[in-house]
Parts: C-alpha cells; sequence; structure tokens
C-alpha cells in the first residue's frame, strides 16, 4: 500500500479527522497542540486554539463547532488563524478537571460528544488517567445537552448502525469496543462487548465502509484494524506510524481513507501526520452538525 502525508504538518496529537463532502474539505485537530486544521485541495488553514480542542466540525449554518476543554464553541471560519472568533455554545459536562475527547455527529446532525478526565499538561505532557470521570452527552442544534452515560475512562469511537438501533462506541481505558442497542426515547441499553482487547494496540477512533464494516485505529499498534459487522477481524492494515489515533472515508468518491495519528517516543518520521491511501470500497459521509 502507498502512503501519502497529505501535509507537512506533524501533531502533537492528531485526531478528529472529518470529510466534509459539499467543500471537499479535511478538517482534524491537533488536541495537545491546541490547533484545529482545515485542508482544501493543497491549502491548509490552522485555526490556534485557547485550550485543548479534540473535535473540529462544520455546521449546516457555515461556521463550525470545536469542543475545547471549558465547553463547545461555534468559530467563525472567516476569523484570522491567530485571533480566531469563538462563542460559546454549550457545556455538555460540568466536571472539573474534564475534557472533551471523541465527538462524531449522527445522521440527524446531534454531536455526540464523549469527555474524560485531562491526561494533557500544561506542557503537552502525558498525564495519567486515574479516574473514570468521563461521560457521553447528546448535543441538539438548540444547544440542549442530554446526559447518556457516565463513568467513562478513555471515550473513542461514534458510530451508528444504518437503522440507527445501534452505537458502536470504544472505552480505550478497557481496551474494549462496545455495541449500545438506542431505546426508542433515545437512551442508551447497557453495552454489550462486540470486540476485546487486541494484542495490536488500543481501539482508538475509527470510521465505517459502506458494507458496514468498522475500520479501528490501534493506539500503539501501528494498524488498523477492519471488523466485519460481527465484530471478526476481516484484515489488519499496517502504517507507517506508532500511534494511528482515528480515520475518516474521503474524496470526490469516498475510497479515500484519511487516517490521524501522534507523535510517540519511537520518533518515527511520519509520526503526526495525517495520512492518505487509497481503498477498494468507499466508506460512509460524515455529518455535518445540523444547526
Amino acid at each position: 500500500m502507498e502512503w501519502t502525508a497529505v501535509t507537512g504538518h506533524r501533531a502533537r496529537l492528531g485526531e478528529g479527522p472529518f470529510w466534509d463532502a459539499p467543500t471537499q474539505a479535511l478538517y482534524w485537530v491537533d488536541i495537545a497542540g491546541k490547533q484545529v486544521l482545515r485542508l482544501i485541495g493543497a491549502n491548509v488553514q490552522i485555526w490556534q486554539m485557547p485550550e485543548h480542542v479534540s473535535a473540529f466540525i462544520p455546521c449546516e449554518s457555515g461556521d463550525a463547532l470545536v469542543t475545547l476543554s471549558s465547553g463547545v464553541y461555534r468559530l467563525d471560519l472567516d476569523s484570522p488563524g491567530l485571533e480566531p472568533r469563538l462563542t460559546l455554545f454549550c457545556v455538555a459536562d460540568p466536571q472539573q478537571g474534564n475534557r472533551g475527547n471523541e465527538a462524531r455527529c449522527d445522521a440527524q446532525g446531534r454531536l455526540w460528544l464523549g469527555t474524560m478526565q485531562n491526561n494533557i499538561g500544561e506542557n503537552g505532557e502525558d498525564l495519567p488517567v486515574v479516574r473514570r470521570s468521563g461521560g457521553l452527552f447528546r448535543i441538539e442544534r438548540d444547544a440542549r445537552v442530554t446526559p447518556l452515560l457516565r463513568g467513562l475512562g478513555i471515550p473513542n469511537t461514534l458510530l451508528w448502525s444504518d437503522d440507527a438501533t445501534t452505537l458502536y462506541f470504544a472505552d480505550s481505558l478497557d481496551g474494549t469496543l462496545y455495541q449500545h442497542f438506542i431505546r426508542t426515547d433515545g437512551g442508551l441499553d447497557p453495552a454489550l462487548v462486540w470486540f476485546g482487547p487486541h494484542q495490536r494496540g488500543g481501539p482508538d477512533g475509527s470510521a465505517m465502509d459502506a458494507r458496514g464494516y468498522i475500520w479501528n485505529a490501534r493506539w500503539d499498534g501501528s494498524c488498523l484494524i477492519r471488523l466485519t459487522p460481527d465484530g471478526d477481524v476481516d484484515r489488519i492494515i499496517e502504517l507507517p506510524v506508532s500511534r494511528p489515533t482515528s480515520c475518516v472515508f474521503g474524496g470526490a468518491d469516498l475510497k479515500t481513507l484519511y487516517i490521524t495519528s501522534a507523535a510517540s517516543p519511537l520518533n518515527h518520521p511520519l509520526d503526526g501526520a495525517v495520512l492518505s491511501i487509497r481503498v477498494d470500497i468507499p466508506g460512509k459521509a460524515c455529518t455535518r452538525f445540523a444547526d
């Protein structure tokens, strides 16, 4: 497989790739570097955030949501990179000492945000996760917040079945991908183990392809694992980075796979890069926030 680094940028902790089909743009973040980035063609634009940021998702209204440590904000995409115009949208998780981590929009354009104990120091250094203080929250277009799960360690992977009855969700602290059945009232049934710990690293972010297979990035595993809808390993895709963090399908035909990654003690040349590769099956499109 032929991998390409899409820019020369190297993140401390690259995460949250989002492909915006209407504008053919790739959005992602550097959590530890406090940056949000957008790539259109060969041009990358960077906005410097005042806090750690875990997701950067465009809105139907023309701006974007950014999930900062202190809350969810709207970012004016016409504002300069060093002077971003931010407006508080909501505080999903009021727990002191927590920060946002995984965030995705469902097919209805509602934002789902997983939070966790902050594990990044003032200088970007790793801090141990010593408490399960995180949660999962659903945020409506009118900024209403619905708590869904409590007691989470490191929330990752947010994907939904086509019929919107099942949530696929990982807790990296457990090394496990779970299924939650979504009740008719919007609440979640208790977790069912879908894919347990694996020797090739821990579960991080994921993308779903058109056949319902899940491509899961493996932190410290230098690979993606493609999982069947039944939770079996279909294939392992080796990567030239130590810590892949998430992936998304993009390109005009949704057959370009973009993978974010993080720096690591191994100092591989591509650690922290966003990689791209052509694949043989399209993925599912990302959904903008509905407001």
